[in-house]
Parts: C-alpha cells; sequence; structure tokens
C-alpha cells in the first residue's frame, strides 16, 4: 500500500509542480476574487514554453477532480501540460450572484453582467499578461456555472475554444441557441455537455432536446460529445464527466493507439505520412500545443508505409524527421530507406552514410548505418 500510495504521490508532484492562490481586485466586481493557480512542473524549466489554460468556475471544489484528472493524463502522455485556473465562488454564495440573468430574454443582468465583465476584461488579461498563455482556452462549470459559460458561447467570435457543461441548469432559450451558434461556427471549436441518469429532471430534459438540437446543427467544424452515465446522480455524475471531457478535447494529442490506427490510419489507401504531419499540426494550431512528432507514432507510420509499398512517403517522412530532429539521423535514414526499397542502393548508401555522421536516436545508431552502407556496397556490385 506504502508504494501505491508514493506512486500518486509522485504523478501528482511531476505533473504539477506548483499550486498557489491569488486574490484579484475586480472593478467590475467592486471587490476582490480569489483564484488557484496550478502551473506545470516544467513551467519554470521550459521558459519559452506557452500552454492552454482551462478555467474553472465552480473552482472551490472543481479545481482538485479536474487537477487529479490532468495529473493523471499527462503521467501517461495522454494530455498535455495545461494551465488551470479556478475562480472560487463558494465563500458567500456567490456563485448564484455570478449567475445571475434575466429570465425573460435569458442573458446575464445585473451581477451576473458584472461577472461576464469580469471574466473576459479583467480575469483573461490578467492571466494572460502574467503567465505564458497559448490561445486555446477552456472554460468548465456544474449546474448553474455549467450553463452560465455557454454566454461567452453566443458571441460574434467565442472567447473561449472549448467548452465543459457538466449537467446544466439551462437557461431560457439556451437549449435552441447553443444550437443555432453551432450552425455558424466557422472555427475548430470543441463542446461536452453531460447528465446523471439519475439527474434532476427539469434539468435533465432541457439537456436532451440540446443534444438533439446540436446534433441536428451538425457542423463539422465542432467537436461535439455527450455523455449520459447510468446509475449516476446530478453530483457523482462530475467525476465520471472529467475526465471523458478532457480525452475528448484532447484526443489528438494522445499518441497513436490500436482504436486510432484501425478506425482512421489501415483503412487509407495511401497519404500516411500526410495523416502524422496533419495530427500534429492540428495540436500546433487548435490546441496551440508543440511537441515534436513521437517516435512510437513515427514508427507506426513508417511500418504501414512499408506493408502498403508506399516507398515515396518516405520521403515526406523524411521533411518531418528533420523539422522536429534536425541533428538527429532519422530524416537521412528515411532517404536511405527511400532509395533501399526503391532499389536504388548507391542512393542509399550516400544517405546512409550522411546518417552515420548524425546523432543517433532511437533505435538508430551509428553500427546499424554502417552495417546498412555495407549491405547497400554489396548490392551495388551486384547489380552492375
Amino acid at each position: 500500500m506504502k508504494k501505491v500510495y508514493l506512486f500518486f504521490i509522485l504523478i501528482s508532484i511531476s505533473a504539477f509542480s506548483q499550486k498557489t492562490f491569488d486574490n484579484i481586485k475586480s472593478e467590475k466586481l467592486g471587490t476582490e476574487r480569489r483564484i488557484t493557480i496550478g502551473l506545470p512542473a516544467s513551467y519554470e524549466t521550459s521558459p519559452s514554453k506557452k500552454y492552454p489554460v482551462l478555467y474553472l468556475l465552480d473552482g472551490d471544489y472543481l479545481f482538485d477532480p479536474f487537477l487529479g484528472a490532468i495529473n493523471y493524463g499527462i503521467y501517461w502522455d495522454d494530455l498535455p501540460e495545461m494551465i488551470v485556473i479556478g475562480i472560487h465562488q463558494n465563500h458567500d454564495g456567490e456563485r448564484f450572484d455570478d449567475s445571475t440573468i434575466d429570465q425573460n430574454v435569458g442573458v446575464p443582468f445585473e451581477k451576473g453582467a458584472e461577472f461576464y465583465e469580469f471574466i473576459g476584461a479583467e480575469l483573461l488579461p490578467y492571466i494572460e499578461k502574467k503567465y505564458r498563455t497559448a490561445p486555446f482556452k477552456i472554460i468548465a462549470g456544474h449546474d448553474i456555472t455549467a450553463s452560465y459559460i455557454n454566454f461567452f458561447l453566443y458571441k460574434d467570435r467565442p472567447l473561449f475554444n472549448g467548452y465543459i457543461c457538466l449537467s446544466p441548469e439551462l437557461a431560457p432559450k439556451m437549449e435552441v441557441r447553443i444550437a443555432e451558434k453551432f450552425a455558424q461556427v466557422k472555427e475548430p471549436f470543441f463542446y461536452y455537455l453531460s447528465a446523471g441518469e439519475g439527474d434532476i429532471k427539469k434539468i435533465k430534459e432541457p439537456i436532451e432536446k440540446l443534444d438533439s438540437n446540436i446534433k441536428v446543427a451538425n457542423n463539422p467544424l465542432v467537436s461535439y460529445k455527450y455523455d449520459l452515465f447510468k446509475n449516476a446522480t446530478h453530483y457523482t455524475e462530475v467525476l465520471h464527466s472529467i475526465p471523458s471531457a478532457l480525452y475528448h478535447i484532447f484526443e489528438v494529442y494522445r499518441p497513436i493507439n490500436s482504436a486510432e490506427f484501425k478506425d482512421k490510419i489501415a483503412v487509407l489507401k495511401s497519404g500516411y505520412a500526410d495523416y502524422l504531419d496533419n495530427k500534429y499540426n492540428t495540436m500546433s494550431e487548435v490546441l496551440g500545443v508543440d511537441i515534436p512528432v513521437r517516435m512510437n507514432d513515427f514508427k507506426v507510420i513508417e511500418n504501414l508505409i512499408l506493408k502498403n509499398n508506399a516507398y515515396d512517403e518516405l520521403g515526406k517522412m523524411a521533411e518531418i524527421a528533420n523539422v522536429d530532429y534536425p541533428r538527429a539521423m532519422l530524416g537521412e535514414y528515411e532517404l536511405g530507406l527511400m532509395h533501399e526499397k526503391m532499389g536504388e542502393p548507391k542512393r542509399a548508401s550516400k544517405r546512409y552514410q550522411n546518417a552515420s555522421q548524425m546523432e543517433p536516436i532511437g533505435e538508430l545508431t551509428r553500427d546499424m548505418m554502417y552495417e546498412k552502407i555495407d549491405e547497400m556496397n554489396t548490392l551495388a556490385k551486384k547489380t552492375k
């Protein structure tokens, strides 16, 4: 038991080294608002790195559950590092004032309007000025705060790129307005919605209507998921939803697994290298996460190219390798492999010779390159 306990402590320490608190003086609210900040372990050691940001309403009780799920995902490289901001709303029942709406028109009203301005005009600029943030922003809430976050979606250009709505108590007309907005979206956008099978009836029915309307909108730019958890209540469904929501939004970040390979890659007739390139470009351009192509992912695609005799695609693999690993022998090796498979041993030998002068990477070593050079030179003599 001690070893297991230590294991989870190490996950927490390795994933998030800093958890701090801050008080933001707000002119919009006329008071201070307390927030919790979670910074990734690499924040201090990677001074040029920028991170996606997750903003949590009801941060008093949602921060730790989200943090735990993120820690776990980071440990297995299924989720990227991110900055987490928890907004405190339960000291004096602020969540109810913060979520005040005009029941007739279904938009923020009085203190609810002030809180809306606090987030957009004060909190986000404060965080983006103080920390190294990527453009990709997610917001999450539960119950009335899950409903409230949708108001940021009403803007001509939504303020956030991803929304996590846990059992939202939807505002009037929201089940129609959200779907209408989805039909107008012109940039990649993520939306997660959930409820418990045993959820409160007056909450569950509008959620189901919203789900139906969103499916009718059917905009390919909207990455949407709805979960209805069996044997879950309005409160217990939150712990089911958090990992599901995060893994949905960051699906493209995950290393290639058997499901992705079977459903998306193996069915391709060509363009295997392009798939790999697009996967990592999407991480960068949509999620704001820049990482080099994982060697395991690279190997999966290389093997599929060889299996399908698509040798010309090894040239594209070399381009990818030279961008992400410019000092390593990977790019020259791929070109050598391409010429070898195309029956050009002299040209292959030259590329393997170039590779032998560069840095080893993964299973590629100088000894391996020397063996390939001898093999190609022998083959070239036989084919004269």
